[in-house]
């Protein structure tokens, strides 16, 4: 008897946590499906350019971006040439965004169900749990470097702070004040989950605004403070004589590195293009602020760091760092410690919601393509904001240096998945795919073998193996490998993705799959304005049936009819 009571309490709380949507709008939820996981309907697609232009901002207003130009200058090469390399890689960015985006932008599903027609129902989970993995850990070093930020703030208030004594054990791998920061970032952050997707456009033009006038108040103070740019700025070409690599591969490794950088944010384009009213919006909102935005900010903390250089005798590339020394670790005059206060805000906001935006809510789609009974969007950025206090962040970055700089290099993994979408949906499909069975595995054409598009699976691994052998000697700081090795790890976005993108291609050609290039020929999940069915030659949504089946040949017939 206390076992039947047990269960059926269990059941009671397992059918509350249970999602439930709206049928009638076809939000059913089951095991492959729910209302954030369904091709999202005209009412949801809110975002116009400057949603656009305010989510690559979030990738671009932010300290990582400020500091790009010091990993080129201290290799040896000139300023010149490191912004050639910033100016051609977020070109490239930009390109391979909106190719990935795309399907996202037609169809409306994001990149947890994007994978589904290329690798198969269920292997579409290979691709889903390392999106995961990087959101769980991603977020967790984010809030962490945001804590330091949040640490400048409350120096400029309470300039004690920075004199604190350490209340922590002499081996917990940070300091007291590194601590504090992260919880208050932490703590701040989680309300910013409860907003949807649909309405990030007044965070988006809050963080750009602030931290955009932000960034060009701290390069005229510091143009005018020094009285001109510092050296740094005219810096030529110095790579050492004894350096085994010439300019040219060093600005290749650039390249590849700018893109590395922000390849999981390729990935999962489609997870926010399918928020767009049209792809105009979508291409405009990245060019401007992708590419022009993400290129004028690099140059923006070039001339800071050069001016600031000349001011103090030190480069300071990490602005939390510039900002400290700007007064004087809290011992500076109020004057100074209020503009710090705001600029170190600045950053701060806009790190808080690049955070939420690019690794929690991303987190959260990801999750609900595992679970679609119990989790939302919602449901999986709590649980990925909460496991930043399991995966601990303070441990990874103070001391496992070796273990982010392989996170920071799993674009090896990442730029092969890339090429499978690419020529999966443009080359095979001919942009064409079939909603209906995206989400019905039993009539499903993308079901393959049991669950599986082995093509896909053998094209992946086959892109990443040539690169991974140079990714393990650099981590390890091993100078007696191969010089091959390096040099295709120093290529290893361009030839994950045309490795693998060609290969699928051909294994396709030589072992072909049912259903390419075709789709649905009616709008069975509302999904379609009557001028995006129109162009597609879709059936509008008027004519669907009540189930997520097929709709019916009959009603199909009837609605062509008219339509004629």
């Amino acid at each position: 008897m206390e076992d039947t009571g047990l269960r059926a309490r269990f059941e009671r709380v397992k059918e509350k946590a249970r999602l439930h949507g709206d049928e009638s709008q076809h939000e059913q939820t089951d095991k492959w499906s729910n209302r954030d996981l369904i091709p999202l309907p005209p009412s949801r697609r809110t975002w116009g350019w400057f949603h656009y232009f305010g989510y690559w901002t979030l990738s671009s207003l932010n300290i990582a971006n400020w500091q790009t130009p010091n990993s080129f200058l201290t290799q040896g090469l000139s300023v010149a040439q490191a912004l050639g390399i910033i100016i051609v890689g977020r070109a490239l960015i930009v390109m391979f965004s909106t190719l990935i985006a795309w399907c996202g932008i037609k169809w409306h599903i994001g990149f947890t169900i994007q994978n589904r027609f290329t690798w198969g129902m269920r292997a579409s989970y290979i691709p889903l749990l390392q999106r995961i993995l990087l959101n769980f850990i991603w977020n967790a070093v984010q809030v962490w470097n945001g804590g330091r930020l949040a640490a400048v703030c409350i120096t400029a208030i309470w300039p004690s702070f920075a004199r604190m004594r350490n209340f922590l054990p002499e081996s917990f791998p940070a300091t007291g004040d590194e601590f504090v920061g992260f919880i208050i970032i932490w703590v701040l952050s989680t309300p910013l989950l409860w907003i949807p997707p649909e309405k990030f456009k007044i965070p988006f033009l809050v963080t750009s605004i602030y931290t955009g006038l932000g960034m060009l108040c701290i390069m005229i103070w510091a143009l005018v403070t020094a009285k001109g740019a510092g050296p740094l700025l005219y810096a030529g070409v110095s790579v050492p004589q004894s350096s085994m690599w010439n300019v040219s591969w060093l600005m290749m490794a650039g390249v590849n590195q700018t893109l590395g950088g922000i390849a999981a944010g390729i990935t999962n384009g489609s997870d926010f293009s399918r928020y767009s009213k049209n792809g105009r919006s979508f291409v405009i909102g990245t060019i401007t602020s992708g590419w022009i935005t993400g290129v004028l900010v690099c140059v923006i903390g070039l001339v800071t760091t050069s001016a600031a250089e000349k001011l103090y005798g030190e480069v300071f590339w990490n602005p939390p760092d510039l900002l400290m020394r700007m007064m004087e670790n809290g011992e500076g005059s109020s004057a100074a410690r209020a503009g710090v206060f705001f600029l170190a805000f600045g950053f701060a906001l806009t790190s808080m919601f690049e955070n939420i935006c690019g690794n929690a809510v991303a987190g959260g789609i990801d999750l609900a393509g595992l679970w679609p009974h119990y989790i939302n969007i919602r449901r999986g950025a709590i649980i990925t904001f909460v496991a930043a206090w399991v995966v601990q962040p303070w441990q990874l970055v103070n001391r496992a240096t070796t273990f982010i700089q392989v996170l920071s290099s799993f674009s090896v993994f990442l730029s092969p998945m890339i090429g499978l979408m690419a020529v999966d949906f443009y080359l095979l499909r001919g942009r064409k795919i079939r909603l209906s069975h995206l989400y019905n595995p039993n009539t499903s054409s993308y079901w393959y073998w049991k669950g599986a598009n082995w093509r896909a699976i053998v094209s992946w691994v086959c892109g990443w193996i040539p690169t991974i052998g140079g990714l393990v000697a650099t981590v390890n700081s091993d100078t007696n490998a191969s010089r091959a090795w390096f040099e295709l790890y120093y290529m290893a976005f361009f030839i994950g993705f045309f490795t693998s993108g060609v290969l699928f291609y051909i294994l396709n050609k030589l072992f072909p799959v049912a259903g390419l290039g075709e789709y649905d020929e009616a709008d069975v999940y509302g999904t379609f304005t009557a001028r995006e069915a129109a162009k597609l030659g879709v059936v509008a949504a008027e004519f669907q049936t009540d189930t997520y089946e097929t709709p019916d040949a009959s009603l199909v017939q009837e609605a062509m009819e008219k339509k004629e």
